[in-house]
C-alpha cells in the first residue's frame, strides 16, 4: 500500500531524495508542503502517513525552530536519514556557461556555492524560496540566460541540463533528516531501537545538567547531540534536546528511570534505529 510522505519543498527537493533513500522500495507518494509546520499539521490531522524534516546540517548548523515544532506537535521520530548535499548548476538545454547572466536558488544553496561563482563575475546570484522551485520556474518560464542551483533529481524532473555538478565549496556538506509519524503510531519496529531523542528542562540547581549527563554516561549511552533552547517567560531557563545512541536497550531504559527524578518537562521525542555509525559511510548522492 502506497504511503503518503510529506516533505518541505516541491518535487526535486533534497527532502524528496532523503525520503526515497529512507523508504527504499516501499511505494510512497510525495506530498509537497511549503513549511515544516504544514507537515506536522498534516500528521496531527492524520492526512499523511509520514513526514521528513531537516534538523541539522554540517555547514549551516541546527534548524532551531524545528526543535520547538518537535516538542509542541503531536508527532514522534521513527527514523533518520543522512544525505550529502550535492549542489548543481542547472539551465535550459543548449545553454552554455557564458550564456548565463543570473542564477536563482535558496540563500543557503547560494552561500554554499559562492566560491564557484567567483570564476564567473558576470553572473548575478538571486535568492529564492527553494532550490527545486528555482529549477521548476526555469522549466515553466523558459528564461534565456537563467540558471538554478538544485539537485540532480530536480534536473531530471524539470528537463534541465546540468552545466556544472558538485559546485558546493564544502564537499562534506551533510544534512540529517528526521522521519516523523503520528504520536500514537503502533507500527511494530523492525528491530530494537539504538538511538533516542529526548527533551527536558532542569531545576535551577548547581550541577543539574552534569548529573544527567553523568547518569547517561554511566549507563554506556553515547551523547551525539545536545541543543539548548530558551524557555519563553522563564529567564535563563532552557529546554535541552539530547540525542543518545546505545547498544543495550535495557541500559537505555535504566538511564531514563534514573534521570527522571532529576529533570522536569520530560519528553521522549522518538526511539529509532541509528542511521549511521560514521559520516564516512554516507553514500555520495
Amino acid at each position: 500500500m502506497t504511503k503518503k510522505v510529506a516533505i518541505q519543498g516541491i518535487h526535486g527537493a533534497f527532502h524528496e531524495i532523503a525520503a526515497h533513500r529512507y523508504f527504499g522500495e516501499l511505494p510512497i507518494e510525495i506530498v509537497e508542503c511549503e513549511t515544516f509546520e504544514e507537515i506536522t499539521d498534516l500528521l496531527a490531522r492524520r492526512e499523511i502517513d509520514f513526514g521528513l524534516m531537516a534538523i541539522e546540517n554540517t555547514v549551516a548548523g541546527s534548524l532551531l525552530s524545528n526543535y520547538v515544532l518537535l516538542r509542541e506537535s503531536p508527532v514522534k521520530i521513527i527514523g533518520e536519514e543522512y544525505l550529502r548535499i550535492k549542489q548543481n548548476l542547472l539551465s535550459l538545454p543548449g545553454q552554455k556557461m557564458e550564456d548565463i547572466s543570473e542564477v536563482h536558488s535558496h540563500f543557503m544553496a547560494i552561500n554554499q556555492c559562492r566560491e564557484f561563482f567567483k570564476q564567473y563575475p558576470w553572473i548575478k546570484l538571486v535568492e529564492s524560496s527553494d532550490t527545486a522551485l528555482s529549477a521548476k520556474e526555469i522549466q515553466l518560464k523558459r528564461p534565456q540566460g537563467h540558471g538554478a542551483i538544485a539537485s540532480e533529481l530536480a534536473a531530471d524532473i524539470y528537463g534541465l541540463n546540468i552545466l556544472a555538478e558538485g559546485i558546493e565549496t564544502n564537499k562534506r556538506n551533510y544534512t540529517r533528516f528526521l522521519v516523523l509519524s503520528h504520536i500514537d503510531d503502533t507500527t511494530p519496529k523492525s528491530c530494537e531501537p539504538t538511538k533516542a531523542s529526548l527533551c527536558f528542562s532542569l531545576p535551577h540547581r548547581k550541577g543539574s545538567l552534569a548529573g544527567v549527563l553523568g547518569t547517561l554516561a554511566d549507563n554506556n549511552l553515547n551523547l551525539t547531540k545536545i541543543q539548548s533552547m530558551p524557555i519563553i517567560g522563564k529567564e535563563f531557563r532552557y529546554f535541552f534536546y539530547v540525542d543518545v545512541t546505545f547498544s543495550d536497550y535495557t541500559k537505555y531504559l535504566q538511564s531514563i528511570f534514573e534521570i527522571s527524578p532529576q529533570i522536569v518537562d520530560f519528553q521522549i521525542l522518538g526511539e529509532y534505529t541509528h542511521a549511521i555509525e560514521s559520516l564516512e559511510n554516507v553514500h555520495n548522492i
